[in-house]
């Protein structure tokens, strides 16, 4: 008898991440100067510690959640079996009394599971950007460093489909155009560090996995508390939006975020090949050039020009890249644009000139 539908649908997801890591890992090593072969193993038998430690190593982020935990126990499962090895991290962010004793025993959970190294990371958590975004800037920060320090292949992330479905609604309310209705990505990261296996899955999936196995899971207060947006997006919009449009409505949003990231990845391609075509021998971007172009590219291209020039992609919005575009498509003699970054944009003998200020 097979495990449980839903112990099983997480383990297929995190098998086939597992596979295209292997795969990645084979295509950047194809370059590598060859190794001296080496007589298979016989069938079970235990690797030495210097076999162990050239196997590939993948990283499970865990906060101790039920979709975080049943990605630590899929991964530790499906891991060995490709001959990788598994490990984990859980980031204390020190936002609640105790924080630290939680992490610890996450530690122990992971331990439990058979994953190592197993490490718990505390972080300061800043202000930039309002509470979320700080810490998930800090989140990443320590999960970036404990990947370069134990050279890890991967890290996989336990979001699920409602979280993208989340991220979706987060991006329409910003109004910041298709990429951000694309939701997160399956890869993202420095040489596609990042995975995450369960965005075809939803949450209750990852929560049926973890009872079935008697895993132990933390759910955190804080996705709860009205105080922050996905919470009271989680618990009075979605719930709101399906009472009104009925069921389908997370499925929905996930397949919109696919079909944004293929269109805004297609449109970043064409504005990557126009932007050679608009530049005059100097460098500088013409105007008349840019302006014939259709708007989801010219826009795409000057976004790029402000961050180029030292703009933070986190804090340029559609409203400055709108003012920016409006030097090429409503020229009327007006002023230079101050753009964050102390970046500014001005139109000057019909070249669009976007520098530091």
């Amino acid at each position: 008898m097979g495990p449980h539908p839903a112990v099983a649908a997480i383990r297929l997801a995190v098998r086939r991440v597992l596979h295209d890591v292997l795969t990645d890992l084979q295509r950047t090593s194809e370059n590598a100067p060859p190794r001296p072969s080496r007589p298979p193993l016989p069938p079970q038998s235990p690797q030495s510690p210097h076999e162990q430690a050239a196997s590939p190593l993948v990283l499970v982020a865990c906060s101790g959640g039920a979709d975080s935990m049943a990605l630590a126990s899929a991964l530790a499962f499906e891991a060995p079996k490709l001959g990788m090895r598994a490990g984990g991290i859980t980031v204390d962010h020190g936002l609640q009394p105790g924080s630290d004793l939680r992490a610890a025993e996450v530690v122990v959970r992971l331990t439990a599971l058979g994953l190592t190294p197993v490490e718990s990371a505390a972080v300061d958590v800043g202000r930039d950007g309002g509470p979320e975004a700080a810490a998930r800037d800090a989140r990443y920060a320590a999960l970036d460093a404990a990947a370069e320090r134990h050279s890890a292949a991967a890290v996989l992330l336990g979001h699920t489909r409602d979280d993208q479905a989340e991220t979706v609604l987060l991006g329409l309310a910003r109004g910041s155009g298709i990429r951000s209705l694309s939701g997160m990505a399956a890869t993202s990261g420095v040489a596609g560090r990042y995975r995450r296996p369960f965005l075809h899955l939803d949450r209750q999936t990852a929560r049926k996995a973890c009872m079935v196995q008697s895993l132990p899971v933390w759910d955190d207060p804080h996705n709860a508390d009205p105080a922050y947006t996905r919470s009271r997006l989680r618990h009075e919009g979605l719930p709101a939006l399906e009472k009104a449009l009925g069921k389908g409505v997370v499925e929905a949003l996930a397949r919109t975020a696919q079909l944004s990231r293929d269109d805004a990845d297609a449109l970043d391609t064409w504005a990557a090949q126009a932007e050679t075509t608009v530049r005059d021998a100097t460098g500088l971007l013409e105007c008349a050039k840019l302006y014939a172009l259709p708007p989801a590219v010219r826009r795409r291209i000057v976004r790029r020009a402000a961050i180029d020039a030292g703009a933070p992609a986190g804090s340029l919005f559609a409203r400055h890249i709108e003012e920016v575009d409006r030097l090429i498509t409503g020229w009327r003699g007006q002023g230079a644009i101050n753009l964050p970054g102390k970046v500014v944009a001005q139109r000057q003998g019909g070249r669009l000139v976007i520098r530091q200020g």
